[in-house]
């Protein structure tokens, strides 16, 4: 009588009738869930390359609204880099101009001013500005219009300055607190993207000529992959509001996004 096994395994022939079967299934599976996940993976890349365009435009946004009346200069070199330069600054606020007390003297040069309204906060290397018209003879980057603060760091309500006799009055008897000029440049790399950049340039000296890029300077790396770029400015028809234009294109993966963003800018000084 033959015994038989109550233990039987699978045949060579079986397992790889399995294997194949398991084989054919993981492919149809394949199909199926490629599309889907190269999507995703697509949207999150457009989702990063938005998000980092954004961010970098914002910054410059917030940092133009803030530019010294008629004080925004673009440029383009020989290289294709664009590069948008303004005076940056920090607050503000009316002068003495009659009455008792400290007034800004026009006639000769002077000294310091009264502040009408509350303390100003300020910094040592502060500029005073007043009055820039962004013309000869009423330049900031001449300038012209500007005149170093000579006090200590602090909020106060009389402004020493470097002796300065200002070509100008402001018919609001207004003057700008400056920080210094800031440029942002944009190197964008067709062929190439990843190696396209947004750079922001600050800390560096006032000249009466756009330098490009501006040196020595702190810089901060703004956005990379940077395939086209286009800074535009218009000071407007009244000269009191102007418009800073600015198109960026990021890229990677063949995929491209563009943003475009308008800032204004107030030209009264």
């Amino acid at each position: 009588m033959r015994r038989t096994s109550d233990h039987a395994g699978f045949t060579l022939i079986e397992m790889i009738i399995v294997i194949a079967i398991t084989a054919i299934v993981g492919s149809m599976v394949a199909v199926f869930l490629r599309a889907p996940l190269e999507s995703y993976v697509a949207q999150d890349r457009r989702a990063r390359l938005a998000d980092a365009a954004d961010t970098a435009l914002r910054r410059m946004g917030r940092d133009i609204r803030l530019a010294l009346p008629n004080s925004v200069r673009v440029t383009t070199d020989a290289a294709g880099v664009v590069y948008l330069e303004f005076l940056g600054t920090r607050s503000g606020g009316r002068y003495r101009a009659q009455g008792g007390g400290d007034i800004l003297d026009f006639t000769v040069p002077d000294n310091g001013f009264d502040v009408l309204g509350p303390a100003i906060a300020m910094q040592a290397g502060d500029l005073i500005a007043v009055y820039n018209l962004g013309i000869t003879g009423a330049d900031a980057w001449a300038g012209n219009t500007l005149a170093a603060y000579a006090g200590a760091p602090a909020n106060v309500t009389h402004i020493a300055i470097a002796s300065k006799q200002f070509p100008l009055a402001s018919p609001g008897n207004r003057f700008q607190v400056v920080e210094g000029p800031v440029t942002y440049a944009c190197a964008p790399n067709p062929a190439n993207p990843t190696l396209g950049t947004l750079t922001r340039y600050w800390g560096y000296a006032i000249v009466a000529a756009q330098s490009t890029p501006p040196a020595p300077a702190s810089s901060a790396l703004l956005a990379t992959n940077v395939s086209a770029c286009s800074f535009t400015y218009q000071p407007g028809a009244t000269e009191r509001g102007g418009l800073v234009s600015m198109t960026l294109n990021l890229s990677q993966a063949g995929e491209t996004v563009r943003l475009y963003v308008t800032t204004q800018v107030s030209n009264q000084p």
